[in-house]
Formats: structure tokens, sequence, C-alpha cells
């Protein structure tokens, strides 16, 4: 947001530029009519409609791009400086196009859009689980994706232990009958006692009632045990063979029940105030193209994923048609209308009580949950309202505010051309409003076309903007207040500042001084467009590298010497195989960056002096320095296209030779 504010900016200034001060609006006028242009005795300070940042007292040309400068007065309206306002002419409005809109509260309604995909119910999931160690003589579900019933066989196993747990029970089972004649109560009871462990026993190990009962019934043992699935579902998972011998434990089946689905949505965290537990959430699939799907959120991760910045919604969806696949791709829409507080206006939920653990049972008096127990939740303690009309948000377009970084900037249209600068305090996005939290009042009216070139002739004016929270003539008038002369603006105002050196060798000295050399004849080279030339240069580079001895640096030199000269080779190496200006200027610039670093370090007194230019405009806005040995900019990245463009950033010198430099900088 804050890179395309200033990029937007600056076009503004140049279209500011263009018209603001083409007759239409100029700089200390009002409403184009006034006080005159450059002979106005007011403007103590003069500006670059260019280059915001260059202020000087005085006429002249910009360092940078070479305009002439234009003046800065102060505007006076009821007798009090209006440093953030600004005056348009009627043709200069019709040109920028300015339009405004009165700030209102109403309510909005968010779309929240995310995308995710379906996955089992985690509560709906069984593991069929070997209760006793056996051999699988037989699988009746042998493949997964088969859909069971619940109660429906799935295997049948043999086990020796099952066999004589069934031989007890019938051994107990058989006294029974003759101890009823024996008149011994107390015997009587102990032995239907051991009977009843001989049934729990076998129950435990997974027998069920119907099947004991068979034994009992037949009077003899069965073989085999049948396995039958204690849910209806499908097989998701089978990890046995036919045959197989198993432990007490062991993983046979895993079955899901797809009768309900869950639902896993990734909400990126801007998006989070409009979204809470219980709100319907509408659904569409790519297998379906045209159905929607509803369900409701029933869990909001309390943890945020770090690396994709985004929190997972889960939403339980019916699947009774079993149509829904797990891992099939959705995506989901909610429509979040918002009232005053942050709370969510839904009439279908007002008055109404919700289970906190299942969203989908929703009733109209206090209770219980029919699927968990727990006791119903008003609407209302999570968030829900029917009508809050007296709670309408404030809320602008979201054209209106321009944001850069923390800050957000209005220009209130306060009629007949005036437009006053404020900065506001934003609440979340709606869509395409935003809620404003502070700094406005309800009827005042807002541009929402046209702000950024008014920002661009406030910026012109040196007052405070989007870009300039502060503006310029207070920065200056701080600085005269405080004894301090004005920011340097020109190549001849820049401090010298110089470096603490290291001793060197004459042989380094030497050899730095030549590679020194044959980079300013590349700098000249690329300067004048001369790519051919400057290509002669690059095996002079790499040679000059090879031969310079460090034996005689401290490790912690060595160490230094060893990170720069590297950066260096690559750029040298990039330099040498570059097929075309742009790709040997980009080289050049990695070239320069380091040899600036050697010097400061390592420069030997008495050298000849060299000047660090620097182009704020180059590579896209990333900037490059280079080193000149004579003032005047000759800029090697911007060559005949803005051979003038940059500005003096340093001088280098050695701190044995600043005794007239005008103060040491450490």
């Amino acid at each position: 947001m804050k890179t395309k504010a200033v990029v937007l900016s600056a076009v503004a200034i140049a279209f500011a530029g263009g018209f603001f001060l083409g007759g239409v609006f100029r700089p200390g006028t009002t409403g184009g009519q006034g006080r005159g242009d450059g002979g106005d005795p007011a403007a103590a300070f003069f500006y670059c409609s260019m280059h915001p940042q260059i202020n000087q007292q005085g006429a002249g040309k910009c360092p940078i791009c070479g305009m002439a400068l234009v003046p800065i007065t102060e505007d006076r309206a009821d007798g009090e400086s209006d440093f953030r306002g600004v005056t348009m002419s009627l043709r200069a409005r019709k040109l920028a196009e300015v339009e405004s809109v009165p700030v209102a509260r109403k309510f909005v309604t968010a779309e929240v859009r995310m995308a995710g995909k379906i996955e089992y119910d985690e509560t709906k999931i069984s593991w069929i689980t070997a209760r006793i160690g056996g051999r699988l003589d037989r699988l009746y579900v042998d493949y997964t994706g088969v859909s069971v019933k619940k109660g429906d066989h799935l295997a049948e196993l043999y086990s020796p232990e099952l066999l004589q747990a069934q031989e007890e029970l019938l051994s107990a089972a058989k006294i029974v009958p003759g101890l009823k004649e024996s008149g011994s109560a107390w015997l009587q009871e102990q032995t239907e006692a051991n009977v009843e462990a001989a049934r729990e026993k076998l129950r435990l190990w997974g027998v069920n009632d119907r099947q004991i009962q068979k034994i009992e019934r037949q009077g003899r043992p069965s073989r085999y045990i049948t396995i039958h699935s204690p849910i209806s579902g499908a097989v998701v998972h089978k990890n046995v063979v036919e045959g197989m011998y198993v432990q007490t434990g062991t993983q046979i089946y895993q079955i899901a029940d797809l009768s309900k689905v869950w639902v896993r949505l990734d909400a990126y965290e801007s998006d989070l105030p409009w979204l809470h537990y219980g709100q319907e959430v509408e659904f569409r699939t790519e297998a379906y193209p045209g159905e929607v799907f509803t369900g409701r959120i029933a869990f909001i991760d309390p943890v945020l994923n770090s690396r994709t910045r985004t929190v997972k919604i889960r939403v339980n969806l019916p699947n009774l048609d079993g149509r829904l696949k797990p891992d099939m791709f959705v995506r989901a829409v909610v429509k979040s209308k918002v009232a005053g507080g942050g709370r969510v206006m839904d009439a279908s939920l007002a008055g109404k009580w919700i289970s906190p653990m299942h969203p989908e049972i929703i009733k109209d008096e206090r209770g219980t949950c029919d699927v968990c127990g727990m006791d119903l939740v008003s609407a209302e303690s999570l968030g829900y309202v029917e009508n809050d009309a007296g709670r309408a948000p404030l809320v602008i377009p979201a054209s209106a505010p321009l944001i850069t970084g923390k800050r957000a900037v209005v220009y209130i249209d306060q009629g007949e051309g005036r437009y006053q600068g404020r900065e506001i305090e934003l609440g979340p996005r709606a869509g395409n409003s935003y809620l404003v939290e502070s700094g406005l009042k309800e009827g005042e009216r807002v541009v929402t076309k046209g702000n950024f070139k008014i920002d661009s002739a406030v910026q012109i004016r040196a007052r405070p903007s989007m870009m300039n929270p502060e503006g310029f003539l207070k920065v200056s008038a701080r600085r005269r207040e405080a004894g301090l002369p004005p920011e340097p603006s020109s190549s001849k105002e820049q401090a010298v500042v110089p470096q603490r050196t290291v001793p060197v060798p004459e042989a380094f000295r030497e050899h730095l001084d030549a590679f020194v050399s044959v980079y300013l004849e590349a700098q000249r080279d690329l300067s004048r467009d001369k790519f051919l030339q400057s290509q002669r240069q690059s095996s002079a580079f790499q040679e000059r590298l090879e031969r310079t001895q460090t034996d005689w640096m401290e490790e912690e030199d060595q160490e230094e010497w060893r990170r720069l000269s590297a950066q260096l080779k690559q750029g040298a190496e990039r330099f040498s195989s570059a097929e075309g200006l742009d790709a040997a200027r980009s080289g050049f610039r990695q070239i320069s960056e380091s040899l600036i670093a050697i010097l400061r370090r390592w420069r030997s007194e008495g050298r000849r002096p060299l000047l660090v230019y620097y182009c704020p405009m180059a590579f896209e806005g990333k900037g490059g320095r280079w080193l000149q040995d004579a003032e005047g900019v000759e800029n090697p990245y911007y060559g005949s296209r803005m051979f003038a463009c940059g500005r003096l950033e340093e001088r280098l010198t050695n701190l044995e030779n600043t005794a007239d430099a005008g103060g040491v900088h450490e």
C-alpha cells in the first residue's frame, strides 16, 4: 500500500506541475489570483515541483533535474496559517476531476471470500481394531471405499483364546440347570455369576450379545468370530490382508461417516472482524457449478498461521446425499452486515438460542443441545443483533483516504475550491467502504476523486501532506529558530564526510589507485552511452582484483576484504558478460557500491579527491551511487537520457586531510 501511494503521489506531482504551475494554480496564490510568482518578496524559500525534498532560500535551479525552482509562500485564511489547506480555481478543479461525497452513518455489507477444501468430520471417524490376537481368515470388506452400514460384517477372526473363552462359558452354563435341584441358593448364585463373567469377557473381546446367544443355543463354540461395523460410513483405510495374523490393538479398518463433513477455509487476518461463530456461509464447488451449499461457522482457530497470515475457519455441512467428497476444492463467501461496535446484524438469529458446540442447533427458547447436551447460549452473547439503527458506523468510500504506512489522510471539501487535509483513524475495510474510528464528523464532505492531485499541490506548496506529514515550511522554520542553516539543496553545500582509514602498504595503494582509474574510465564511457568502450575495462577489473595482496591485513580486515572483494568480483563478472547497456549498468552499480565501501575503509592519504554521487531515480526507484573525480553530475545509469540527474552525496577524504573541511563527522 505504501509503495503504491508513493508511486501515485509522484505521478500526481508531475501532473500537478503541468497544470497547477501552468497558469491555473500557482504556489503563493489563492484561487489563481492575488500574489505574484517568482518576484514575490514574501517567497523566502523556493521549491522543486519534481523533487519536493529540494527547498532553498532564493531562486535557482533544482540540482537533480535542472528545473527552475518555484516560490514557496504561506497563504493566510482568516488570519491564521492554513498549513494543510489549498485553494483551487474552478478550471483547476475541472482539470483534476475533483469529486466529493458527504460522510454518512450507514450499515455496510462486507463480502469475505475464502477458499478451502472438504474434510472428514473428525467426530464421525472410527477405527476398527483387533480386541484380541488371532488370524483373519476372511475379509468381507477387502478394498477401501466400500460403503457399510452399522452392524454389517467386516471380517472373520480365528482366535484360540476366543475358543477357550467360549468353552468356559458353555461349561459354566451347563452347571446352572443341575444346581436348581440342589437347593443351595448361594451355590446357584455363584455359578450364575461365573456364567455372566464369561459372557462379559466375550463382550470385551468384541463378541456381541446376539453372537453369545447363538453360542449358548448351539451348545458348542464357534471357530470364527465375526467383526461387525459399529457405524455407517465409508471404509477409508484398510491395513490388513486376508490370512494376516493380528495382535491386540492392530488397526484393521478406518470408517468415516460422510453424512456430515467439515469445510476448512483460510481467512486472512484482515477479514477476521467480519467473521463470527454461527454465521451462515455459502459454498460453491467445481463439481456442481451453479449450485450453492450452505453451512454455519462452527470454529475459528485461535492461532494465526505466521507463514500464510491466515486463520483456519471450520464449517459443519450436512451431506446426506453423499455428493460432497473429502478433498474437494470449494469457494466460500460470507456476507456480513456490521453494526456499531463490530456486532453482526442478522435478523434470522435475533432472539434465538444457539449451541456453543454445534451452531446448526438453533432454538427459539433456552434449552440444551440435541447433540452434545450443553446449555444453549443467546445469539446476542455471540455478537448478533437484529437492528442497531442508532449505532450505524461512520463510513467513507474506499477511494477517499490516502494511506501510507500507518497514516491515513483525507481532504475535506470546504466549498469554493478550498480543500483541507486531515489525518484520520480508519477501521476495517468493508467492500468499497472504510469504517472511520475518529477524525471525521457526519455530514463533512470528503474528496473521493482527484485527492492525489490535491495532495501533490499541497506538496508543491511545501505543506503537510500524505508524503510529508510536517511540511517543509515547518521544518525550515524550526531550523531557523534553532539557529541552524537550511538543509543543503545543491552539490556545493554538501558536507565533507571524512573516513577513518587503515594504514596500507604502498603496493596496495598502487593497486587500489589503478583499479579506481579503470573504474573512472568505465564511468565516463557509461555516462556517454559508450557500451563497447566501457567493455574494454572489464578485463582490467578482473586483473586488478587478482593481483591485490592482502597478507599484510589483520584478521578482521581480511574478513571484511574477502566479503567486499567477493561482491566486487561478482559485479565485475556481470559487467564483463553484459550484452547491452542496461546489463552493464546493473553490474557497474554493484562494482560501485563495493568500491565505495572499500575506499571508505582503506583510502590512502594524499590521493586525488573522490566524490560519491547518488541518483534516486535509477533502477526503477531503487537508486544508485557512483564515483567521480570531478564535480558536475555525469550519470552512468541514465547516460544521455538524464546526464545531469543526481546529487553529490559525499566527499571521500581522510582524517589527516580534514583540517579545513568544515568540521569532522565521525
